[in-house]
């Protein structure tokens, strides 16, 4: 049996100086720097996902800046707060770490019935990590948006040679059907985006990817923001605040999933297991 690696623990990130906690909820919290991995690393471990507008172009994003200069446009941005709305300034990546916060408990993944039915007669395989550059290229193609920009292509790519950007590959035969992909954050999963090329199969990626993060002990796959679509597939809101504390909690787990071909079939009958709650509730007052 094949697990994904276990990363080389970051160092110290001002991402965790940020106060995300008074950011707008609705509007990036930081603007600017690039998509290198150290701010990628220290972003998702912090709470926070880059998110261009469809606006942006190649051409407008600038050089790589310092810390001290992303500090500075992170600053100027909580001044402004919700005046900004969702259209920040071209040329500067937007930062996003919104209220309320769209998660999937681990084990909670919804299947219907018709998607049970194509569980059952598909035939598909399932991998982790075979195709990673072919699926972020897929998720790109299919997305209602193209925000997956070269900058961000280029850096879950160094992401993935560094073992913390992954794929779920979902086959029919020797041909991807579908796929997700996105950061493992200890017990977090925060899911990036999905494709399919066969009906259901990005819905299989789904489910897949929760049968091994919950087998590997995850607790929270991230979806970031709500949707009806990720709704139906079992996605609740929780306040940034929970899922904040939850992330600081459970960022520096030891959590390695399975990476062999697997048969999706296996899905209609996983090992029993009660789904982990996003947050614990606090002890009563005495």
């Amino acid at each position: 049996m094949s697990l994904t690696a276990r990363p080389a623990r970051p160092g110290p990130s001002w991402w965790d100086t940020l106060p995300l906690t008074e950011g707008p909820p609705d509007a990036p919290v930081a603007l600017g720097g690039g998509a290198t991995p150290d701010a990628l690393i220290g972003a998702y471990r912090a709470g926070v996902f880059p998110w261009p507008t469809e606006d942006e172009t190649d051409d407008d994003q600038p050089d790589d800046r310092t810390a001290g200069q992303l500090r500075q446009l992170a600053l100027a941005l909580r001044a402004v707060g919700r005046g900004l709305g969702r259209r920040p300034r071209p040329g500067y990546l937007p930062w996003w770490c919104p209220d309320p916060r769209a998660v999937i408990p681990v084990g909670a993944v919804r299947t219907t019935r018709s998607l049970r039915g194509r569980i059952r007669s598909c035939g598909w395989t399932t991998t982790m990590d075979q195709a990673f550059d072919e699926v972020v290229s897929r998720c790109r193609r299919a997305a209602p948006e193209i925000w997956i920009t070269d900058e961000l292509r280029a850096g879950y790519t160094r992401l993935h040679a560094l073992g913390w950007a992954h794929s779920l590959e979902v086959w029919a035969g020797d041909q991807l059907a579908g796929g997700a992909f996105g950061i493992l954050v200890g017990g977090v999963f925060v899911g990036e985006s999905m494709f399919h090329s066969e009906t259901d199969a990005s819905k299989v990626a789904l489910v897949d990817l929760d049968a091994r993060f919950a087998a590997a002990g995850g607790r929270l796959l991230d979806v970031q923001i709500a949707s009806d679509h990720l709704g139906r597939l079992g996605a609740v809101e929780i306040p940034r605040d929970d899922y904040l504390a939850t992330l600081r909690a459970v960022r520096d787990d030891d959590v390695r999933l399975v990476t062999d071909r697997l048969p999706v079939a296996r899905l209609l009958h996983p090992p029993p297991a009660d789904p982990v709650p996003p947050v614990a509730s606090p002890p009563p007052a005495v």
